[in-house]
């Protein structure tokens, strides 16, 4: 699967600061890979709707069973209001058991820098 493009939902007032997330996923077996990948469409249609989304993108190498997610929100409550509701909370507890590791991190940039790049991204990655 090759990246999902920076989807962008909605767009950032000039000069705002905006909040970043990244996160790397490794599931346990080809078997979780696969059931991350079915519930994708499901969560990057609720990223689209959510108040606040500033745009995300998908990196899945699901050969390799590792995903990363990168987005950036208009503000922590933002993302935790999307992490919260609609799809992404029952496929995030539906694939806890899969995961065999997960990284996450956070930081401010402004919004003349999006879309944040994959590099910047992997850097920051624990």
């Amino acid at each position: 699967m090759p990246t999902l493009p920076w989807t962008v939902p909605n767009t950032p007032p000039r000069d705002t600061e905006v909040h970043v997330f990244a996160s790397r996923f490794e599931t346990r077996t080809l078997w979780g890979a696969l059931r991350f990948l079915a519930g994708t469409p499901a969560v990057w249609r609720q990223v689209r709707r959510s108040p606040g989304a500033y745009g995300a993108t998908l990196r899945a190498k699901p050969l390799r069973r590792t995903f990363w997610t990168l987005s950036a929100w208009e503000s922590k409550d933002a993302l935790q209001a999307f992490v919260r509701a609609g799809a992404h909370g029952p496929a995030s507890r539906g694939l806890a058991p899969q995961m065999r590791d997960a990284a996450f991190t956070t930081w401010q940039a402004s919004s003349e820098d999006l879309p944040i790049s994959w590099p910047e991204a992997l850097r920051r990655l624990p």
